[in-house]
């Protein structure tokens, strides 16, 4: 597999996999704790190899959520296609967001209290915010805060947190929409 680190045409494909070992790394050390040189051992790479896929640990941390925003984007961009209320849909697409990211690993040590700088950081980088955004309505970027705020202060169970984004973002939201 060492050649396949060489090889130009392969380099979106080890982007891939640096972000996957990355997530790995996440998962099992922390974020504040993973440094590059574990996500290379991680990867099957240099550190070397890595440096020349990203250049900084910045550039790595907002491709890996960069790409997992996309991801989830997508996913629930299909899930949310057939709810018709874009009231339920927006109280869905929160609520769903939320449970993908505390069901993934390496995206949920993002919000761990000991990566919140970090994380809070990278949040405010326009280009997470968007792709997060699209994933419910194009133009309410306030979702994404809702999402984070729930990630990292979440309620003491699943229904008390619909209900919460029921009886006060939702409205708030659809009023700002129709504005």
């Amino acid at each position: 597999m060492s050649g396949a680190w060489l090889r130009e045409e392969q380099a979106e494909l080890a982007v891939d996999k640096i972000l996957e070992a990355a997530a790995s790394a996440f998962a099992d050390l922390g974020v504040s704790r993973t440094r590059m040189g574990h996500i290379a051992q991680y990867a099957g790479c240099s550190r070397g190899t890595l440096y020349r896929y990203f250049k900084t640990r910045r550039e790595l941390d907002i491709a890996y959520i960069d790409r997992s925003a996309r991801l989830l984007s997508a996913h629930l961009k299909s899930e949310l296609a057939e709810i018709m209320d874009p009231r339920r849909r927006m109280v869905e697409g929160i609520l769903r967001a939320v449970k993908e990211v505390r069901d993934s690993p390496g995206m949920v040590a993002w919000f761990d209290p000991q990566a919140s700088g970090r994380t809070a950081r990278i949040s405010h980088d326009s280009r997470v915010i968007n792709t997060l955004s699209i994933a419910f309505v194009e133009h309410v970027l306030g979702l994404v805060r809702v999402v984070i705020s729930l990630l990292t202060m979440p309620g003491e169970s699943a229904e008390e947190e619909r209900l919460l984004v029921d009886l006060f973002v939702a409205p708030g939201l659809m009023n700002d929409a129709r504005a």
